[in-house]
């Protein structure tokens, strides 16, 4: 019997469709290898690791392409977290909060020297939400090019805010992310407990939670296993250098407090495991720390809270996502959980590359949650 073509195309499209629609059942691992490394090569990145911690606490850790030439990426290889350090930073100032040491609703006047461009009235509160208005250094070019003139100085708080111009907005009245802010904020941790950033984040966090790959810069000594990093460094034509062993005193010292927390993509992983099961505040406090500011959406989130992000569904493949992005020379990482899978998530690259990681969490959330979901239903 003949059978009209109309049909035979049907059932092709058909049979396709079923093909494409079934679910992967092979291994996680092997999953989640195949999806980093696909966009590792779709953007020209060497090398990422990955860390996927399940309900259940079982740990996958995930590591593809190169660190350099022919060495390939381990999982116990360093990274530069960037801007995650603020979540940090803000979950510190949160429990000193929980002590009674500060208050968020204490202004500047209660524990800083008044500046010309800073209005005293502004509350701890507005910092960690970046609702003060405070101008962002990283905004005055002449910064920018001072820290490529003199790469090996250290430019301390008080060097970085003479860079420092008229406030965005009266305080309170909008949002403006500014690593001034989380500057602020080290300095008033470090007055409220007379010690240093790294000593308390080292004894409050880092030690009770046996996380032993954290390191902060320009206060400790990293080890000698950070991956390779990739980019430009600021120059042109740049692009695709080893950034690994240029200096970076200059830029490292301008982060204090906004960045500058190195670690492998495990004890990341288990930072935002431990913050979001009550390991490290009090409900009230996380609480807190998740009323997210709508008025910060944007190409990067949907909101901000305090140190966190409500994470863009376009990135999360369309699930509900907190955490915290961030970059630094030669890096991109996301710090991410997923409040109603209870999984943490961290991606990181060695080259700073927007579009990459991006891709990377959003297949890596699509991978996890089909899983999840067809092992609950095989149950």
């Amino acid at each position: 019997m003949r059978i009209p073509k109309p049909f035979m195309a049907l059932v092709v499209i058909m049979l396709c469709c079923a093909i494409s629609c079934s679910p992967d059942r092979r291994p996680l691992d092997e999953q989640l290898r195949e999806a980093v490394d696909k966009r590792l090569k779709q953007y020209n990145v060497k090398g990422g690791s990955t860390t996927v911690i399940l309900p259940d606490g079982s740990t996958h850790n995930i590591v593809a392409g190169v660190s350099e030439d022919t060495v390939a990426m381990r999982p116990d290889m360093l990274f530069a977290t960037g801007s995650i350090t603020k979540n940090m930073i803000a979950a510190l100032v949160l429990q000193l909060a929980e002590e009674g040491v500060l208050s968020l609703e204490d202004s500047l006047h209660d524990w800083l020297p008044r500046h010309p461009k800073i209005d005293s009235n502004i509350t701890i509160r507005q910092l960690l939400g970046h609702t003060s208005g405070i101008f962002m250094f990283w905004e005055n070019q002449k910064l920018w090019d001072d820290l490529i003139k003199y790469r090996d100085s250290v430019f301390t708080p008080e060097v970085v805010l003479t860079y420092l111009k008229d406030p965005h907005f009266a305080p309170g009245t909008g949002f403006r992310y500014s690593n001034t802010n989380y500057l602020l904020l080290a300095q008033i941790i470090t007055k409220a407990t007379g010690s240093s950033l790294s000593s308390e984040l080292r004894k409050r966090f880092w030690q009770p939670l046996g996380l032993k790959n954290m390191y902060l810069s320009m206060e400790e000594q990293i080890p000698n296993r950070l991956a390779h990093v990739w980019g430009d460094n600021f120059e042109k034509g740049g692009t695709g250098k080893d950034l690994t062993y240029l200096p970076r005193v200059s830029h490292e010292s301008i982060t204090y407090g906004s960045s500058g927390v190195f670690t492998t993509a495990e004890d990341l992983a288990v930072w935002c495991k431990s913050l979001f099961t009550g390991k490290i505040l009090k409900r009230s406090s996380l609480d807190q720390m998740l009323e997210f500011n709508s008025d910060a959406a944007g190409s990067w989130c949907e909101g901000y809270g305090l140190g966190m992000f409500l994470i863009k569904k376009s990135t999360t493949n369309g699930e509900r996502a907190y955490g915290h992005g961030g970059g630094n020379i030669g890096t991109s990482a996301y710090m991410v959980y997923l409040p109603e899978y209870d999984v943490s998530i961290v991606v990181m690259i060695n080259f700073m590359h927007g579009k990459c990681p991006d891709r990377i969490l959003e297949d890596i959330i699509e991978i996890v949650t089909d899983y999840l979901d067809r092992n609950k239903s095989a149950a």
